[in-house]
């Protein structure tokens, strides 16, 4: 079943009722007045109900209804900030109210809304909640595509929409990763996000022109001309028709010319100058055509509804949108060379002292002498016989006498006392993909301030004509500077020993006698900064206030009507006096029209209200209206170049990372200073965080400086740093800096080398933790799967090589003449696993090598090995080990270097030959896997041999006899080892023996099946199995009787030591 549906007021619409009536009201009333059908008033009562709830009414004892506080509320449009939170800017001016995240998750940025105060957020700011949303300001939204977890979405371009947008369903065509506009179908509420659908594929990120695409869509600038006005524009003729003439004045015989840049299209101004007499002096008479657009753009038709949507040409690097569909802006009504073309003219006398005397208005038609640029001209009136001047020989004389006008208005302008700011202009040359190729700073010759001098001049006429005849317009005010903007410039200049004029009330004359006196300071660049940012913006509207930069009474827009609207309105009210008329614009839809004021009319809104300077709504006309849309529209097309620049600017700097720059500090906030590149003209921001380690900066608003209580170091506009490139986001269009390290704190940082050098270092020397017995269990079983430090790792497992030539420069590297200059480079391990491999088949040779002897030596009579050449930094070879006083340190964690070390150690300890006092039961056969879990006794193992090597040797036993067979101690008997150190240095010194009887040495057999050691001994006393006590006997071995716990060797090894166990077994009787 369906439900009826009804059109229901909205709250501002039933408050505005409550507003004009004065008076308690009840739902029958409101009902009236706002002509609701009777089926709607149970609706209209629930909304009654719900601004009861909200605050926004009260009920009364009759139950009527009345406006509660008004204080309490605030009407304006929501500002979005990019990291979550907003405020509402209000329409009536006064302080922002701020909105937590929780608000902005109902609302878009530029939505227009009704929010009710609630109190005070943590930083004293007036806060506030969303009662309602009146206006929706975003209908369509440009962003990248996106897919998360199957969801498909477009994060905004304009970082301040917060919210992604999903899409309802999935797209067509569009591929992730593109660029794509999205109409919106349902607004975000407070537990929604906005939806959409994809209505436009704009393409790749980095295709060329795309960040034009963006900025137009991002910032609302209309781009696409209604099929109307295409259609109304397609009517108009090519050129210039015979019926079009009127009863226009005829110039065509006069040399008019126009001179712009060499890469403008649009030409709505031609001057032409020549001397006459004023009186009995001399002047000038100076003619400003302009093309007369209103001729072709009536009110009420489609091209003026796009042009007033415009209300101006937006200007990019290689693209312009204009205001007028072209045919128009670079057609008909361009003053281009050669044809006729309609004009208003502005026909003035200038004196010699650049006063006009006297001058008229009135439609004319004229045909462009020439098509002049700024530095063709520069280049005529600095040389009037060089090539240039002979190429255009007719229209020479014309241009000197433009020059002798030019120079007696800028006199005027200086007796006048107007401002004139030296700023350095820029502009981009891109190359064929629209990238920028290099930024040039844009240089104003005589030929820009002749031109500008002259619109000057046409511009006061039309204002001065239009206040002479009553006529309402939309002029070009600029109002005196704030009183608190004043009063932060006093305070600034009075630090730097000077004073502004004026009083409390200055003047254009005193801001420019102050410029002229600081013109030689070395802080005239700081101190001009200072002073222009005094000033409040220029705007549009129909209440003449003057011009405070250029000194004048009235100003008003003429020459320009091609690309500004204010412009085509003021031409429209010319022609209208001319007539006899009264002109006031009709058929404009005020709904449609941009409302934003600018934070400085905003300000100065609010206190004339205060003032009660403020003027009734009733009053405001479609004049005020305008002149606050072509004003919001003018901001509108700054931000949006000025958008599309910092783009290319963060594109172009993304090869110079790491580059260093010097730069001049433009600007300084509480969080940083901005610095602009000297020889790139980009701008970028040095965070605080990043002025000093360690230093805390406080801002002072007043000096307009950052400065450390720490140091004292001050970072003040205009001062020359030098910066370094650490980061450009081309999203946000920012790039950030970081102050550049001085060139003796460079060399002071160590090089690479001695980095890692220190680094090593502290890897070796670094002691481990002790680990707990799971831990050590997990990693044994997860040794192969385990990534470790390479450094620490290595550091604390250093392989303990046998020999000293076998010491690899693999594993250290060493030099002569600086021992301690050691370079570490940790072996891999596979080279570990070969290492220990080489070093347990040395060992092996060693031992067989000692049984092929007629006799074994005694332990005294082996001779130590020479102390190697190279020692590692963290544990020396076994053989430099057996000469010390103290066991070597054991390696600690790697297997293979501990076996390498109990093998190496072996073949010194010749166990045959020491007596045996007490018969240790021997091991029972066991695989050889078992060997490396003895831990505690493995460990031990290196401490013990180095003890024992310095030990001279016992008496030696007679063969024939029958000794007890040494046998090796049992391996899981851990306690053990830890007493063979002590018991080592029981016994007395014994003098060196006889060699005994020619007899085959015992050898310690590698096999996958370890046999017992044996000793060639007549009746070989079996083997005994090791008891299961995990504990050593309370009789610990003699020193003689250590054994040696091997680690298991490969297959064919130990069928090599089954066969010489067998030689051995035959052997044993005959040296019996």
């Amino acid at each position: 079943m369906k439900h009826p549906t009804y059109t229901i007021p909205s709250r501002e619409e039933i408050l505005g009722i409550f507003r004009q009536a004065g008076s308690p009201l009840d739902s029958g009333a409101v009902a009236r007045a706002l002509q609701v059908d009777p089926e709607a008033e149970g609706v209209l009562t629930r909304r009654l109900n719900a601004m009861e709830r909200d605050g926004q009414i009260r009920a009364n004892a009759s139950g009527e209804y009345q406006l509660t506080d008004h204080s309490s509320f605030v009407s304006g449009r929501v500002s979005a900030h990019r990291d979550g939170f907003g405020f509402v800017i209000p329409d009536e001016g006064g302080d922002d109210l701020f909105l937590p995240d929780k608000e902005m998750q109902k609302v878009l940025h530029g939505d227009r809304v009704l929010a009710r105060v609630i109190g005070t957020d943590r930083r004293g700011r007036p806060e506030g909640t969303i009662v309602e949303v009146v206006e929706r300001a975003n209908t369509h939204i440009i962003g990248r595509l996106l897919q998360e977890d199957g969801v498909w979405k477009v994060a905004p371009e304009d970082k301040r929409i917060g919210q992604d947008i999903l899409l309802a369903g999935r797209p067509d065509k569009a591929k992730a990763g593109q660029v794509v506009s999205v109409e919106l179908v349902e607004q975000p509420s407070r537990f929604k996000q906005p939806t959409g659908r994809i209505v436009e594929v704009l393409g790749e990120l980095d295709d060329p022109g795309m960040e034009i695409e963006i900025a137009v869509r991002k910032f609302g600038v209309p781009h696409v001309f209604s099929a109307a006005a295409l259609k109304q524009a397609n009517k108009l003729p090519n050129e210039v028709r015979d019926i079009d003439l009127g009863e226009r004045v005829d110039l065509r015989d006069v040399p008019l010319v126009t001179i712009d840049g060499a890469d403008a299209r649009d030409f709505d101004d031609a001057v032409y100058c020549e001397p006459v007499k004023i009186g009995r002096t001399r002047g000038y008479r100076l003619l400003v055509a302009i093309a007369d657009v209103s001729n072709y753009v009536k009110p009420g038709d489609p091209l003026d509804d796009d042009a007033i949507e415009r209300s101006t040409s937006v200007y990019f690097p290689r693209r312009v949108i204009p205001m007028l569909p072209e045919k128009l802006s670079n057609g008909l009504c361009s003053l281009n060379p050669a044809v006729d073309r309609l004009t208003l003219v502005c026909d003035m006398v200038v004196s010699l002292e650049g006063e006009v005397g006297a001058y008229q208005f009135y439609p004319a038609v004229m045909h462009s002498a020439a098509r002049l640029t700024y530095d063709e001209v520069a280049t005529i009136l600095g040389n009037t016989q060089g090539p240039e001047a002979g190429r255009r020989p007719g229209i020479v004389p014309h241009l000197l006498h433009l020059n002798e006008v030019f120079r007696a208005l800028l006199k005027a302008r200086q007796e006048r006392g107007a401002i004139d700011f030296e700023t350095t202009e820029t502009y981009i040359v891109s190359n064929a993909m629209g990238k920028i190729e290099k930024i040039l700073p844009r240089t104003r010759n005589d030929a820009h301030r002749l031109i500008e001098e002259c619109m000057l001049a046409a511009n006061v006429c039309a204002a001065d004509f239009l206040i002479r005849h009553d006529q309402p317009s939309t002029f070009r005010i600029h109002a005196v500077p704030t009183e608190e903007k004043l009063n932060q410039l006093r305070t600034f200049l009075k630090q730097a020993g000077l004073n502004l004029g004026g009083g409390t009330t200055p003047q254009a004359r005193d801001y420019a006698e102050l410029m002229q006196r600081i013109k030689e300071r070395p802080d005239a660049t700081l101190l001009q900064t200072m002073l222009l940012r005094s000033m409040q913006q220029a705007v549009y509207s129909p209440d003449n206030v003057g011009h405070f930069g250029l000194a004048y009474e009235h100003y008003a827009h003429f020459t320009s009507p091609i690309r500004r609207y204010p412009d085509l309105l003021t031409h429209r009210a010319i022609k209208a006096v001319l007539k006899g008329k009264k002109y006031e614009p009709t058929g404009i839809d005020l709904s449609k029209l941009n409302t934003t004021l600018s934070n400085s009319a905003r300000k100065q809104a609010a206190k004339d209200k205060l003032e009660g300077r403020q003027k009734d709504p009733k009053d405001l006309t479609i004049w005020d209206a305008l002149g606050v849309h072509c004003s919001a529209n003018e901001r509108r097309a700054d931000e949006a170049s000025r958008d599309v620049e910092n783009w290319l600017k963060c594109y172009y700097m993304q090869d110079k990372l790491g580059e260093e720059f010097t730069g001049v500090i433009s600007g300084v906030t509480p969080f940083g200073i901005f610095v602009q590149l000297n020889e790139l003209f980009v701008e970028g921001l040095v965070h605080i965080s990043g002025l000093g380690t360690g230093d805390y900066f406080q801002y002072d608003e007043a000096r307009h400086e950052l400065r450390s209580d720490r140091t004292g170091k001050a970072f003040k506009l205009t001062d020359q740093v030098t910066v370094q490139v650490a980061r450009v986001d081309l999203e946000s269009r920012k790039i950030d800096l970081v102050l550049a390290q001085p060139a003796q704190e460079k060399a002071a940082l160590p090089a690479p080398l001695e980095r890692a050098r220190a680094l090593a270092q502290e890897a070796l020397t670094q002691k481990e933790p002790k680990e707990s017995r799971r831990r050590k269990r997990n990693r044994n079983k997860n040794k192969g799967n385990r990534e470790q430090n390479p450094v620490a790792d290595e550091a604390l497992t250093w392989p303990i090589p046998v020999d000293a030539e076998e010491t690899s420069d693999e594993e250290v590297t060493a030099s002569d003449e600086s021992p301690d200059d050691v370079v570490f480079v940790p072996p891999s391990r596979s080279s570990r696993r070969r290492k220990a491999r080489a070093q347990r088949a040395e060992a092996a040779r060693a031992a067989e090598a000692g049984n092929a002897g007629a006799s074994a030596p005694a332990a005294a009579d082996v001779p130590p090995p020479p102390p190697p050449a190279v020692e590692p930094p963290v544990a020396a070879p076994v053989e430099a080990a057996l000469v010390q006083a103290e066991p070597a340190p054991a390696p600690k964690k790697k297997r293979a270097a501990k076996r390498v070390a109990e093998e190496a150690a072996a073949p010194l300890q010749e166990p045959a030959l020491a007596p045996a006092p007490a018969p240790v039961p021997e091991p029972a056969a066991a695989p050889a896997e078992q060997a490396p879990k003895k831990k505690r006794a493995a460990k031990k193992a290196p401490q013990d041999a180095a003890v024992l090597a310095p030990e001279p040797a016992p008496e030696p036993v007679a063969a024939p006899a029958a000794p007890a067979a040494p046998a090796e101690p049992a391996p899981k008997k851990k306690r053990a080892a830890k007493q063979a150190p002590q018991e080592a240095a029981a016994p007395a010194p014994v003098p060196a023996p006889e060699p005994a009887p020619a007899e085959p040495a015992p050898k310690k057999k590698r096999a996958a099946k370890p046999a017992a050691l044996e000793v060639p001994a007549a009746e070989p006393a079996p083997a005994e199995p090791a008891p299961k006590k995990k504990r050593a006997s309370s009789k610990p071995a003699e020193p003689a009787a250590q054994a040696v716990v091997t680690a298991p060797a490969k297959k064919p090894a130990a069928k090599k030591a089954v066969a010489k166990k067998a030689a051995a077994k035959k052997a044993a009787p005959k040296a019996k």
